[in-house]
């Protein structure tokens, strides 16, 4: 059974930084596309950024290129997205999902699996 706890959420002034993190269990990173969505309040959920298989690629949406970084740490079956300089808009429940597809796709139907989300609150 696959599992994914997400960490890392938190609030934090404008401009500032925080790292999220998604430890796996039941299944091995390195054989999957991961990827990172959110959710702010009153929305439909959006794609955020991707790892592709090999942890050596990355996708990112329009509104985040620049300022987050997806990443995964292997042997620790662990999956980060930085974000830094951020803003009010950024707030959002902040979920990582895996995919079977071969490549990274934005879309949430191609994810089969989902962490319960963190929550980033950024204000002042």
């Amino acid at each position: 059974q696959v599992r994914l706890v997400e960490s890392g959420g938190g609030l934090v002034q404008p401009g500032g930084s925080l790292r999220l993190s998604c430890t796996a269990s039941g299944v091995t990173f390195t054989s999957h596309v991961m990827g990172w969505f959110r959710q702010a309040p009153g929305k439909g959920r959006e794609f955020v950024a991707g790892s592709n298989l090999f942890g050596d690629g990355a996708y990112y949406a329009d509104f985040v290129k620049g300022r987050f970084t997806v990443s995964r740490d292997s042997a620790k079956n662990t999956l980060y997205l930085q974000m830094n300089s951020l803003k009010p808009d950024d707030t959002a429940v902040y979920f990582c999902a895996r995919s079977s597809k071969i490549a990274i796709s934005a879309r949430e139907e191609h994810y089969d699996d989902w962490g319960q989300g963190t929550q980033v609150t950024v204000s002042s």
